[in-house]
């Protein structure tokens, strides 16, 4: 040994420095002296092992087909399709939500980051296009699902959107205790969209939605499953009572604004009533200027 060098110059890297820092090997580990690299198994090694977040079960029932065409003509995303501006401009969009979800090294992920509220002030300003087109979108990527919940019960349009029939909901799940919410979600053969329908209406659709059980239902969306993204398509905020009470339920709003015919008093009382959420944002939908020339697809030939 060097007197102005601590580390002998024999044995492995790791026992050289275990005479400096005195490491204490995990127990049943010998040291062994080899002029190859020395490999340790994780559960051999020094560092601690981390482990890994919980996998949902694999679903291996049957798979409801999306008619592609029908989302094609309608303007929807069509998955596996060629890249649109719709399409990138909705890929811009998720980010910001994701990145609320989940959180990185610089923020914290919001408290119930992962259900999100697509809403809008009146009727057709674009709400379900976007949620469909949004829950599309994240459905694409490789590490996150998402479960769309048709939550418009007076006019649930989410599965005729998808060219799919009717079947047991959200509202079926919340008025029937016996009822798992799980046997309501309709799997895809989209890889990472599932449906949760709207369910037969009630004339208490508010009340069963402020009732308790309603945090038990949806808590149960998620609890098998971190990497899933709930997001719902809600009633238009200044037309049904319930959307003001989902709020209550999501990390995350969405305000769709309808460019030119959204005015600014029935945004201001649309915000109001979502004040059960702390973290709203805004989604110009319909405009057909862009002050900064922006036009996402060109770059791919694709000038929509």
């Amino acid at each position: 040994m060097n007197k102005h060098n601590p580390l002998s110059k024999s044995g492995s890297l790791l026992e050289r420095a275990a005479q400096v820092y005195d490491y204490v090997p995990v127990a049943g580990h010998q040291s062994v002296h080899s002029s190859a690299p020395e490999i340790l198994p994780p559960e051999q090694g020094y560092q601690q092992v981390v482990p890994a977040a919980p996998r949902a079960p694999v679903y291996e029932g049957p798979r409801v087909i999306v008619d592609r065409e029908k989302l094609r003509d309608a303007g929807f995303i069509v998955p596996d399709g060629p890249v649109t501006g719709i399409s990138e401009e909705f890929r811009i969009i998720k980010r910001q939500l994701l990145l609320a979800a989940r959180g990185n090294q610089k923020q914290a992920p919001l408290q119930h980051g992962e259900r999100i509220l697509i809403c809008s002030a009146h009727p057709d300003e674009g709400k379900t296009f976007c949620a469909l087109n949004l829950a599309l979108s994240i459905a694409a990527e490789k590490d996150n699902e998402v479960l769309l919940v048709d939550a418009d019960f007076a006019k649930p349009s989410i599965l005729s959107s998808l060219g799919l029939e009717g079947s047991r909901g959200l509202m079926d799940a919340l008025a029937d205790p016996d009822l798992p919410v799980e046997d309501c979600i309709i799997h895809t053969d989209i890889e990472g969209l599932t449906i949760l329908p709207a369910g037969d209406q009630t004339n208490h659709d508010t009340e069963y939605l402020a009732s308790s059980r309603t945090e038990q239902v949806l808590n149960r969306l998620t609890q098998h499953n971190p990497n899933r993204i709930v997001i719902f398509d809600s009633p238009p905020a200044l037309s049904a009572s319930p959307a003001s009470v989902l709020a209550t339920h999501v990390g995350q709003v969405l305000m769709i604004v309808k460019a030119d015919e959204t005015t600014e008093t029935a945004l201001r009382d649309a915000l109001s009533l979502m004040a059960g959420c702390e973290h709203i944002q805004l989604l110009l939908n319909g405009t057909k200027f862009s002050p900064t020339g922006r036009r996402f697809g060109s770059y791919y030939g694709y000038g929509e």
